[in-house]
């Protein structure tokens, strides 16, 4: 049987990997995708999983980074069927003694919500919110290009001038209760920001976990947290189809188990019946790190420094989830909850701090901070009439529930907070659907160990140090080697930043720059890793 050849293989069907693959098809070249799992689309999927008729997102539900993502905006997946929809009100932080502050695509909302928590911080978050305005398209242009973004970081520095340009970055070095506690008196706007940077791995005190919650409260502000018509994988399906109607091919249950190499220059991969397919010009992998360094190549072809720095990465803390089939509204006693897309629940400021340090010394908390999505609030497509498909997350010390009485453990503490601020919504539990660390690497791979932002965010790992100290790119120590997954700048969350940076990389080396291109790369990695 002769060889398939194709310009490009992809190494899994992730969001970041099709975006990969269709920038190459856009480009013109030949290309397969590999997928391991029976469908596409990995942590970004869709499935009746609690009960019929329910739509359940089994990983990914709410995409605000996706919807002010230039990589995302440029793909046009609407002219492909892709449509979105809000909830009335972005989030709802409910505390312990059921006050709730709102986060509303309404400033005004907004401002009087976190007005009654102190007077004035109504006029501090709309000045927040204006300085986001102002530089929101070149930071965007930055935050989604390889590492060092020369052209967009030189932009930006037009734009707001020397003195704020330094300003802006000492608070994105800040830790979010502080950053908090510097803007506004009262509790809920900092709620709002330290909440939103629990969607990291960061405690709301680590240096640099302001960031998160600036870049994800303003883009509610600004976009809300929009949601697929019709569960999650709607975007996977625009991917796929955008991707077909260009010439691209998708094989599920046909994983890739080795990258083929000759005099350093990736050639193709071997799939899961051993047999070779070709790449011209790339391969591009769409897996954590760990597997494209660890497993799939032979130590002998990587730099040892490389393999050195391997054994420091770090995950982020594990995950468990819980979705639900309700037979009504979630009954919260915070009338401004009810119309929330999106809640954090569990916990005040303090209690953020509490929970940041109980995983960083490695205890499971016993008051956990929960993120849960009310979908059908959002997209009533998800579950018959009368009735809401729910779920919460939250996160645990990796190990901790990989037997089913710990996860049990964690099932009931999420259940027991949601009482706690909607009494009687366990009465309205017709179906549950868990996941735990386990089960959430079952259904994707790259979730390793339940792990959802392909490696901690925390400062040591970002940037040109992500995955390990190195070129902050997509390129690899192997030629025509690209890293396309999350665990490759800019990270985790749906946006397609690794899949377009691997592309256009991948494009760069084999285009206009050519053996320049290369030479550059080469010289880097020796200046890396010897």
């Amino acid at each position: 049987m002769s060889t398939e050849v194709f310009d490009a293989v992809v190494i899994g069907a992730g969001h970041n990997g099709l975006v990969a693959a269709n920038l190459l098809a856009d480009a013109g070249w030949s290309v397969v995708v590999l997928e391991q799992a029976g469908k596409p689309g990995g942590a970004v999927r869709t499935d009746e999983v609690t009960e019929p008729g329910f739509r359940n997102d089994l990983c990914s539900a709410f995409f605000p980074l996706t919807a002010v993502s230039p990589v995302i905006r440029d793909l046009r997946l609407e002219e492909q069927g892709l449509r979105w929809r809000h909830a009335p009100e972005v989030l709802a932080h409910v505390l312990p003694d059921n006050r709730c502050v709102v986060l509303s695509r309404d400033i005004e909302r907004t401002a009087a919500s976190v007005d009654e928590f102190a007077r004035g911080d109504g006029a501090a978050w709309r000045s927040l919110f204006a300085q986001w305005q102002d530089i929101r398209e070149p930071l965007l242009e930055a935050l989604f290009t390889p590492f060092p973004p020369v052209r967009p970081a030189l932009r930006l520095l037009r734009h707001t001038g020397t003195a704020d340009a330094l300003r802006l970055a000492r608070m994105l070095t800040l830790p979010a209760r502080r950053f908090g506690e510097e803007l506004f008196d009262g509790e809920g706007a900092r709620l709002l920001l330290a909440g939103n940077a629990a969607h990291s791995d960061l405690s709301v005190d680590n240096a640099g976990s302001a960031v998160f919650g600036w870049l994800l409260a303003m883009t509610g502000q600004d976009v809300g947290f929009p949601v697929p018509v019709g569960g999650a994988g709607e975007l996977t399906a625009a991917l796929v189809r955008r991707l077909v109607a260009r010439g691209g091919e998708i094989r599920c249950r046909c994983p890739a188990t080795e990258v083929l190499i000759a005099n350093g220059r990736a050639m193709g991969v071997r799939d899961g019946a051993g047999d070779p397919i070709r790449a011209r010009k790339a391969v591009l992998a769409d897996v954590p790190a760990t597997t494209l360094y660890g497993e799939m190549i032979a130590a002998d072809q990587l730099p040892s420094r490389l393999l050195e720095d391997l054994g420091r990465f770090q995950w982020d803390s594990a995950t468990v989830k819980v979705d639900w089939a309700l037979s009504g509204p979630v009954p919260w006693t915070a009338e401004e909850a009810r119309g929330a897309g999106t809640l954090h629940l569990g916990t005040d400021l303090d209690g953020l701090s509490a929970f940041g340090g109980d995983l960083v010394r490695g205890r499971s908390p016993h008051e956990p901070f929960l993120l849960f999505g009310q979908m059908t609030t959002s997209d009533p497509d998800r579950s018959p009439p009368g009735t809401e498909a729910a779920w919460a997350y939250t996160h645990v010390p990796r190990g901790v529930t990989e037997d089913r009485t710990a996860l049990d453990r964690q099932v009931e503490r999420i259940e027991k907070t949601v009482e706690a601020n909607a009494p009687g919504f366990r009465d309205l539990i017709r179906g549950r659907y868990v996941q735990g660390p386990l089960e959430l690497a079952g259904h994707d791979p790259s979730l390793v160990g339940g792990a959802i932002n392909g490696g901690t965010t925390a400062i040591h790992q970002q940037l040109f140090f992500r995955p390990m100290p190195g070129l902050g790119r997509a390129d690899t120590p192997v030629d025509r080697l690209f890293l396309a997954g999350s665990a490759a700048h800019p990270g985790g969350a749906v946006h397609g930043g690794p899949g377009s940076n691997a592309a256009r990389a991948a494009l760069a080396r084999a285009g206009v720059l050519g053996d320049g291109y290369a030479a550059i790369v080469r010289a880097a990695n020796r200046a890396v890793y010897g």
